[in-house]
């Protein structure tokens, strides 16, 4: 399960930027994660609350901002929704279509104490 390491990590975060910038308590914690990007956000939830115990992020809310899948097809130039990392171009029906967003795993804003 992937989820924890990615807790373990966004704890690190969090507690390397509450020495950096002198907090002692974490309220609440936004992460902008990508619908694409293979991390089932409840699971994500639950290995947060898991590894947050004993930490300055202990109990605070873990807001998941989704972000959705979207692409550039070089074909029709053009900036289009994808549900899939290698969908086709729902517009031109060609596979020449780079992802743009939807893969993210950001921490974006922490409010804290």
């Amino acid at each position: 399960m992937h989820e924890m390491s990615i807790a373990e990590s966004l704890v690190e975060l969090i507690e390397e930027a509450g020495r950096n910038q002198r907090f002692l308590r974490v309220r609440q914690i936004r992460v902008k994660l990508g619908a694409l990007g293979h991390v089932e956000p409840e699971a994500l939830r639950f290995c947060f609350d898991a590894v947050s115990q004993g930490t300055i992020a202990e109990s605070a809310e873990l807001d998941l901002e989704m972000v959705a899948g979207e692409g550039w097809c070089a074909s029709c130039s053009r900036t289009v929704p994808i549900s899939e990392r290698y969908d086709l171009c729902p517009v031109c029906g060609q596979d020449h279509v780079r992802m743009t967003a939807g893969d993210e795993l950001r921490l974006a804003e922490l409010e804290v104490e």
